[in-house]
């Protein structure tokens, strides 16, 4: 019998846009049988967030006293993963990058996963190349330890057939870049990946990481699709993305 317990790495709590608070979490995920980890929001792009490098300092000193992953989710688009000092970079278990936002050529800022139309002249063909562009200089220069929710996308174009957005050439951009970077590739339960890209990351070598990306009660510390999903394409449970054994303090 194994005594492996997976961990929930990309939960939200009331400290940014969650509904629980971080005692409220910890016992929840655990009555699931998953391990808990905090990673609000640090940004000063995103609503409720913790928005300064102050703020992130009393964001750790509220989590330290409790038995759980000290993380954190940090917008690529963003300048506040820059200001961050090494001494306060280190007290995360993990950091988390998203592409909650990408960079549009001409455009005057950055074009958010939730804006509801495409700027003009973008097509879908040249908005995922866009895209595409983003991940591999988020890859390339941003020290984090999971890629979160690899496949978010604008609303527009989010429920689009996986095939006219995901070709082959583009699923080996991403992959190739996380592998090269060593960033895990997170299956999310809220924006699920398609099962031939997570199999892609897997059979290259990319670590993969199990993230409800929980916000309400229901969804936090639910892994049953990703941890199922780890299991098709072939991953051991030992080798998913520990905070403890691959995470940023880990590693020192």
């Amino acid at each position: 019998m194994t005594s492996w317990i997976p961990i929930d790495c990309h939960a939200h709590t009331t400290m940014s846009d969650g509904e629980l608070t971080v005692p409220e979490l910890i016992e929840l995920v655990r009555a699931r049988g998953v391990r808990p980890s905090v990673t609000d929001h640090l940004s000063t792009d995103v609503s409720l967030a913790v928005k300064s490098v102050d703020a992130v300092r009393a964001y750790l000193d509220e989590l330290e006293p409790y038995d759980v992953a000290c993380g954190g989710e940090f917008c690529f688009h963003d300048s506040l993963w820059r200001e961050l000092p090494d001494d306060l970079a280190a007290r995360f278990t993990h950091r988390i990058g998203s592409l909650h936002a990408v960079h549009i050529p001409g455009a005057g800022r950055p074009l958010s996963m939730f804006h509801r139309t495409l700027p003009d002249m973008v097509t879908v063909s040249s908005y995922m190349d866009f895209h595409l562009d983003d991940l591999e200089r988020l890859a390339a220069g941003m020290p984090v330890d999971i890629l979160a929710h690899p496949t978010l996308l604008p609303l527009p174009i989010r429920t689009l057939p996986v095939d006219e957005l995901w070709t082959e050439a583009r699923e080996e951009r991403l992959v190739n870049a996380l592998f090269d970077a060593g960033i895990a590739f997170e299956i999310s339960n809220r924006y699920r990946p398609h099962e031939r890209l997570v199999q892609r990351a897997h059979d290259r070598g990319v670590q993969l990481s199990l993230g409800s990306d929980g916000h309400t009660r229901a969804q936090i510390g639910d892994l049953a699709f990703p941890l199922a999903m780890a299991m098709r394409v072939g991953a051991e449970e030992s080798a998913l993305f520990d905070p403890f054994v691959h995470g940023t303090r880990a590693a020192r």
